[in-house]
């Protein structure tokens, strides 16, 4: 049975890379480019370019994640040596369309037909966000998109999980927040959100503070554990 707390619930906020667009959706654009080195350089970006918003978190020395993404591929090109800049600049292109997993739309309208305001809050760069929220076609299946660039630290700094608090004006568990990501579902969860952990990837769970009261493998189910279907 789905945990009590999931039916008390006031609105859905979604973290967006990996959990509503594919991130590694740019891997064919990547393989059409520089060929055996593609999965290396893919896993790679997406590596660093979390690692960046970690660390540069610590240290105090925030970039957007339109920057962090630029520095994160730069790195890893770098390590495949290849340094073509308009090679970088195609690549980059790729992320303000990535495709969104096949559920996400019907699963946004279920949600919005039975009255449950939908957010992003991601790490995102509001024009990156913009792009690819466009470029899916699901801007009218979104009430608000949430960007860290309001407090100008990256994920998992309570700060940020405040912004869907006192944009939604709801109480933090009865936000049901979703992520692919096991570091943001610890994040979110030990911040006080009901977290619905959206485990695509087959993860095991971070040793960390934090759990979610719900583990699905997409977000297809996610109207029928909330009660709506």
């Amino acid at each position: 049975m789905p945990d009590p707390k999931l039916r008390d619930i006031k609105a859905c906020v979604f973290d967006a890379y990996g959990t509503l667009f594919d991130v590694f959706s740019v891997a064919d654009g990547v393989r059409a480019a520089i060929g055996d080195d593609a999965d290396r350089v893919t896993a790679l970006w997406r590596q660093k370019q979390l690692e960046y918003t970690w660390l540069r978190s610590l240290m105090k020395a925030h970039a957007d994640f339109w920057q962090v993404t630029r520095e994160a591929l730069d790195f890893s090109l770098s390590t495949v040596g290849n340094d073509d800049p308009a090679l970088r600049d195609d690549l980059l292109d790729l992320y303000l369309s990535l495709d969104t997993y096949p559920e996400v739309t019907d699963v946004l309208a279920a949600l919005r037909d039975n009255g449950i305001p939908r957010a992003i809050l991601s790490n995102g760069a509001p024009p990156m966000l913009d792009a690819a929220v466009r470029s899916a076609g699901i801007a009218n299946l979104l009430d608000e998109i949430f960007s860290v660039e309001d407090v100008s630290i990256y994920k998992p700094d309570d700060s940020v999980y405040q912004i869907a608090v006192d944009s939604l004006r709801c109480e933090p568990a009865q936000i049901c927040f979703m992520s692919s990501n096991a570091w943001d579902v610890a994040g979110a969860a030990h911040f006080g959100f009901t977290v619905v952990w959206i485990n695509r990837f087959g993860q095991v769970p971070e040793r960390l503070p934090g759990k979610p009261v719900e583990e699905l493998n997409s977000l297809e189910t996610l109207p029928s554990i909330l009660g709506l279907t």
